[in-house]
């Protein structure tokens, strides 16, 4: 058995396992506006939802090692200045163009043209989205978390945003449902390791029906709890 203090005794392996156990991650495809105007476009596989009502979504960014130290990531800066960002869903069917967004090039480098991908302008955010996924958020910016961090890359910034623009494909979506078996999202998985979704399952959580509407991520249904005229009969719609 494996058992190691992380930053104090070694694991003896030849890769380290820590990410590799925490799987499968989804993947924020996070663009942004730089300073020049031109757009950025880059995957970061410490990306997830924060809370449903409202919707908050977290990126979690290492810096760049530098032989000074670290220098934050240009979405960092990028999302703090102008106080918005966009995410793309990435799926199977792009996941060459997620690779090749991922590399580090100099800045201005639009990454949307780099990866020959189009640009889809929202509604209320300026950063473009991939107009060929098929999921799209705009997020405006709350706040950033700064965690420490070792060696040259230095601390971790955590950058929490609330999502004020969902744009879902009608033909991703299967009887009132985003269809898994439609989008075809890729997560992160260990090493080199990336992951395909095309099937799932269901379970039902035993107890108060009205869990369900946390389960689902239902306002609507958060907001009848909060007025007591949800009693959690059926599904949460």
């Amino acid at each position: 058995m494996v058992f190691y203090q992380p930053g104090v005794t070694d694991h003896g392996l030849p890769y380290d396992p820590f990410k590799a156990c925490v799987v499968p991650r989804p993947i924020g495809w996070i663009s942004t506006t730089n300073s020049d105007g031109s757009h950025n476009l880059a995957p970061y596989s410490q990306f997830n939802n924060l809370s449903f009502d409202p919707p908050m979504v977290m990126i979690s960014a290492n810096q760049q090692p530098t032989s000074e130290g670290g220098d934050r990531k240009d979405t960092t800066r990028n999302i703090e200045r102008a106080g918005e960002f966009s995410w793309s869903l990435a799926t199977y069917d792009l996941r060459e163009a997620v690779n090749i967004s991922a590399e580090q090039v100099p800045y201005g480098k639009d990454e949307f043209e780099l990866a020959g991908l189009t640009k889809q302008y929202g509604e209320i955010v300026k950063s473009p989205m991939v107009q060929e996924s098929p999921v799209k958020f705009e997020c405006k910016y709350h706040s950033t978390l700064r965690l420490p961090g070792n060696g040259p890359m230095g601390t971790v910034d955590v950058i929490i945003a609330q999502v004020v623009g969902i744009h879902i494909d009608d033909r991703v979506i299967t009887d009132g449902k985003v269809d898994i078996s439609k989008t075809v999202p890729i997560a992160r998985c260990g090493y080199w390791q990336y992951a395909v979704i095309r099937e799932t399952f269901e379970m039902r959580i035993p107890g108060d029906p009205r869990i369900r509407a946390g389960l689902e991520g239902s306002a609507k249904a958060n907001g009848e709890m909060k007025s007591g005229a949800y009693e959690g009969g059926g599904e949460a719609q």
